[in-house]
């Protein structure tokens, strides 16, 4: 599939600083891009625009947060990755990563399975995040409550990296049984930030 040159020219522009695509990624994003698109026409996948808003806010902003997990991290969990963000940029990026997409939603779920069927390193699991019988290294998430996803740890794994509000993290910042790094900005607005923790336990 032809990529178009606004797709591409949006990805490396807002990414030059953090992320070097290859032309196979650009590629590989843009069918996940144009198939969500066209799915996204009969569910509710997104709620974003399509077009710029949507590369940046779902693939530039997946993208950063990938490029600053830790590179020993070579199984990851999305729980509740709903369209398959930040895990399928997740995957494109780290293509020697195992990434599993957790999505309780069964329609979600058969869109993912089709989005990855090139993928090599996704997984597409179908159950909530609770019902995991797995360990990884690192648990990731975006649009899920992160407190769901907080009492995974150290359970299904010692890590997790988060995408969330400011106001969120504030919340979180007393649970005992993580030790936060210091918060990381989106460069692209909103007061969204990229936080990433380990067990204290």
């Amino acid at each position: 599939m032809a990529v178009p040159d606004w797709f591409a020219d949006i990805l490396h522009r807002e990414l030059a600083p953090w992320v070097s695509l290859s032309r196979d990624q650009v590629v590989q994003l843009y069918n996940h891009y144009s198939l969500l698109d066209r799915w996204n026409k009969k569910m509710n996948l997104t709620s974003v625009a399509p077009g710029e808003e949507t590369v940046i806010r779902h693939y530039c902003e997946s993208l950063f947060f990938a490029a600053h997990l830790e590179n020993n991290a070579s199984s990851i969990a999305d729980i509740g990755s709903g369209a398959g963000f930040p895990g399928v940029p997740i995957a494109i990026l780290k293509p020697d990563w195992k990434v599993s997409l957790v999505e309780s939603n069964q329609r979600k779920a058969v869109f993912l399975r089709e989005a990855t069927r090139t993928l090599a390193n996704v997984s597409v699991v179908a159950q909530r995040g609770e019902e995991l019988a797995s360990v990884f290294d690192s648990l990731v998430s975006r649009a899920v409550n992160p407190n769901e996803v907080v009492a995974l740890i150290p359970r299904r794994s010692p890590k997790i990296g988060l995408m969330l509000g400011e106001d969120d993290f504030l919340e979180l910042q007393s649970t005992k049984q993580i030790a936060w790094s210091e918060p990381i900005r989106l460069p692209w607005g909103d007061r969204r930030i990229c936080v990433f923790g380990r067990s204290s336990t």
